[in-house]
């Protein structure tokens, strides 16, 4: 039986990031399966503060890579997600003595690299 090669892969997670998981997938939607070079173009030009946040987490992926000896030219985004983090829960007084619920909402974003063959 032959031996499947397992390919190197880079990681990196941001926890807890200042963002809502639905505004930081509208930014990794448009980055996912593409090269490094690539999504790095594109999130640079992009008008979003999600944007600075998963631009950062790439860069330190890379980072990742080339510390395994990966070559940075040759790098794909294989996998990107976003996902709920806690939510910080708190009450603004409304009129005729209500309160409505503010939700500040956090976001785990992972980032998963590999080489293409």
């Amino acid at each position: 039986m032959a031996e499947a090669t397992k390919a190197k892969e880079a990681r990196a997670v941001l926890r807890y990031a200042r963002t809502s998981p639905t505004k930081a997938r509208q930014v990794i939607n448009l980055i996912r399966g593409k090269d490094v070079g690539q999504a790095l173009a594109i999130l640079q030009e992009l008008n979003k503060r999600a944007a600075r946040i998963v631009e950062k987490l790439l860069k330190s992926a890379i980072a990742n890579a080339e510390m395994k000896d990966m070559d940075i030219d040759n790098l794909y985004i294989k996998e990107i997600r976003a996902e709920d983090g806690p939510m910080l829960k708190r009450y603004m007084p409304r009129a005729y003595g209500r309160a409505t619920m503010i939700r500040r909402r956090y976001s785990h974003i992972y980032i998963t690299l590999a080489e293409r063959q």
